[in-house]
């Protein structure tokens, strides 16, 4: 299957020839970037962990024909991605989005509107190490306080109809906050996929007006989660809905109470008239313990620029509840399935390079699962055992050990 995988890859975005773009900081090398790349992307298809579960494979076939040489050991692997250049592993990124596009594997969802959603995630956290990139807090405890070593990066995602493609990640360094980080994120975005996406979705950390005006000022619509109860703005739209009756709608077996409200100008430090949406739901649950049927209610509240002729009240709540996506199909993804929170070697620029190609495999993987692969073999394979088998056909190649005494 990984074969079969790398194949596609070939393929698609021309695997071989964008990888030996690849550049790092060393003179002349003995061993070629190219070369760590290609492995790194074949440890994060086959989800491996670790460089030292990579070293422990070098004795497979596969890497003589893969490579045309030698698996590099795990000392060099990290060496190099420490030193590796980004830009041609984000220029992979983008290829495979414009192959992807030319495919009509990215088409928006029915309400049209492509969503681009940013989030922070904190990648690791230790008390006992530390490297240039890290950020620092004060932890407290009975026992006393201890400073903690961290690393946390902001990553976007489009949210599309059928494939989920992971755009970019960008690292928070030491002296700003996650928005800041995001500002900076999103205009390189811009930048390279001007048209991927319409609307971008952030958390209650994000309603800030300089994020909406920066974000406005791209010619791109925002959302985000409006939650904090000393805001002027959400005070005034909780007494308007007070007034109104709202609109109900059933989806999913879950009953919506609708309002919507548009022309605020309750956000002096906004540049732009921003429109309130809620959504109060209520769903019935079986608790697990009991088996007993519980009434569960949500109560959303959403601050966007999109216009209600753009966007109706229906598309803004889909919006808002897809900004989710980057958890459940973002993070909670690459941490538990993809080993992305291991650090493989304690370096910003390491850290920053893996973490890029681990979405470049995340998206190469998705593409193969959704456009390569027939349907009844999907119907008969779920995700994790397409991944296995990905792992099983590298760990296949090794030679056998030999008998003991």
């Amino acid at each position: 299957m990984i074969r079969r995988l790398l194949g596609y890859a070939q393929h698609l975005i021309d695997l071989r020839g964008m990888t030996a773009a690849l550049r790092d900081a060393r003179k002349r090398p003995r061993i070629t970037a190219a070369t760590v790349g290609r492995a790194a992307l074949v440890m994060m298809l086959a989800r491996l962990g670790s460089f030292n579960s990579l070293e422990q494979t070098r004795p497979s076939n596969f890497w003589r024909r893969f490579l045309q040489g030698d698996l590099p050991s795990a000392d060099t692997m990290g060496r190099v991605c420490q030193g590796m250049e980004v830009g041609p592993i984000r220029q992979i990124q983008h290829t495979l989005y414009e192959r992807l596009k030319r495919m009509k594997a990215l088409a928006p969802p029915p309400h049209g509107l492509m969503l681009g959603v940013l989030d922070g995630h904190e990648t690791h956290a230790t008390r006992h190490r530390c490297c240039s990139g890290c950020l620092q807090r004060t932890i407290k405890t009975r026992d006393g306080e201890y400073t903690e070593y961290y690393h946390r990066l902001v990553s976007m995602l489009l949210v599309g109809a059928e494939i989920c493609f992971q755009v970019d990640a960008e690292p928070i360094v030491a002296g700003e906050d996650e928005v800041a980080a995001a500002i900076r994120l999103f205009d390189r975005v811009v930048e390279d996929y001007p048209r991927a996406f319409d609307v971008v979705a952030g958390d209650g950390l994000y309603a800030r007006a300089d994020f909406f005006n920066h974000v406005k000022g791209r010619g791109k619509d925002v959302l985000a989660v409006l939650k904090d109860d000393r805001r002027d703005l959400l005070q005034d739209a909780r007494a308007l809905f007070a007034q109104t009756s709202p609109v109900l709608h059933q989806h999913n077996k879950v009953d919506q109470q609708w309002w919507d409200l548009s022309g605020f100008a309750t956000w002096p430090q906004c540049n732009y008239p921003v429109r309130v949406v809620r959504s109060y739901e209520t769903r019935e649950v079986r608790r697990q313990l009991d088996k007993q049927i519980e009434q569960k209610i949500s109560d959303w509240t959403w601050v966007t620029t999109l216009e209600q002729k753009r966007a109706s009240t229906g598309a803004v709540v889909q919006m808002g509840h897809h900004r989710w996506t980057i958890e459940n199909q973002g993070f909670n993804e690459a941490v538990t399935r993809w080993h992305g929170d291991h650090v493989y070697r304690h370096q910003a620029g390491a850290m920053l390079a893996l973490w890029l190609w681990m979405l470049v495999a995340m998206n190469l993987f998705a593409a193969f699962y959704r456009r390569n692969l027939k349907p009844q073999l999907r119907a008969a394979s779920t995700t994790l055992q397409i991944a296995r088998q990905i792992m099983a056909e590298l760990l296949a190649g090794l030679p056998p050990h030999p008998a003991g005494p």
